[in-house]
């Protein structure tokens, strides 16, 4: 089954939610940076969550960042989203060891480490990106997303993730929601949805005993009459192009470029996000050169 993400809003206009099936594109995450299980489950959990918060910003060509730094042996942890919910990402140290609470229970909290911040960065296309930052609360992610809508956007928010790792390491199933109560709701809803939250348990449960986005959403709004508005496939997309990698390139600077040259060697640039691997031979990058010098030497319109 391809991955899934779901909008959908109670009929009384009191709770929204978004949830989002990301097994495939998680694998796809694992394939690339080659991470080991614990590194699997943190990465697979933040891509879940700025995939359904990337998709609920509804601005065209916007974007978000996620990133976590938490101090633990994962180090940086980031992900990006479009709006549509499409999304990348990357982990500082894929391959620690294996860390578990229990047996079977992987201790991504202690992986992620909660002595720092979740800072989440808003491309909404205008002059400046939107960047909000809060300390970790667990380093699990859902509890610290949650936290940043309470505190950066004072949005009551319930948020679960999940990811479950099999035997040889691929991953099982992935994903997760965001509910978030809108103002003025009544305590009985605001009851309702407490409860449906509780009794719908852990993400990685409910995704494992084969329920989809829009059956998560069921689950945990049960009691309420449900309206699906958005239903959509999203997927692990990266955007790096060959002329974008040139324009990193060039801002490296005359110096060391000119470096690569006489070193005379086939320079490779891989995508930080991706397993895509860009050559640049000494030629092409005199050529890059060759463009610095014209742009240099190009005269100024008069404005």
């Amino acid at each position: 089954m391809n991955d899934q993400l779901v909008r959908a809003m109670t009929k009384d206009g009191f709770v929204k939610a978004v949830a989002v099936t990301t097994k495939a594109l998680t694998e796809r995450a694992r394939q690339i940076h080659k991470t080991l299980p614990t590194a699997t489950a943190a990465l697979g959990r933040l891509l879940a969550a700025a995939s359904m918060m990337g998709n609920m910003q509804k601005v065209e060509d916007g974007s978000i960042t996620l990133q976590v730094k938490g101090g633990g042996p994962l180090g940086t942890l980031l992900a990006v989203a479009d709006a549509e919910g499409n999304v990348r990402g990357w982990v500082e140290h894929p391959q620690i060891s294996l860390l578990e609470k229990y047996r079977g229970k992987l201790d991504v909290g202690a992986a992620v480490g909660n002595d720092g911040t979740l800072t989440v960065i808003r491309d909404l296309r205008m002059k400046d990106p939107y960047i909000g930052s809060v300390q970790l609360v667990s380093g699990e992610i859902a509890e610290d997303v949650t936290q940043y809508f309470a505190q950066s956007e004072q949005t009551p928010t319930a948020c679960a993730l999940g990811v479950l790792i099999d035997t040889d390491q691929s991953v099982r199933a992935a994903g997760g929601y965001l509910v978030q109560l809108l103002p003025d709701a009544p305590d009985d809803v605001i009851d309702r949805l407490e409860a449906g939250v509780q009794a719908a348990g852990a993400a990685t449960a409910m995704l494992d005993g084969g329920l989809d986005a829009a059956g998560m959403l069921q689950k945990v709004l049960t009691g309420f009459e449900v309206e699906i508005l958005e239903t959509q496939p999203i997927e692990y997309r990266c955007y790096c192009t060959r002329r974008r990698v040139e324009s990193t390139l060039i801002s490296l600077g005359r110096e060391e470029l000119e470096q690569v040259v006489q070193g005379g060697e086939t320079l490779h640039v891989d995508c930080q996000f991706c397993d895509h691997v860009y050559d640049f031979t000494p030629q092409d990058v005199s050529e890059l050169l060759q463009a610095l010098d014209e742009t240099a030497d190009a005269p100024e319109e008069d404005g």
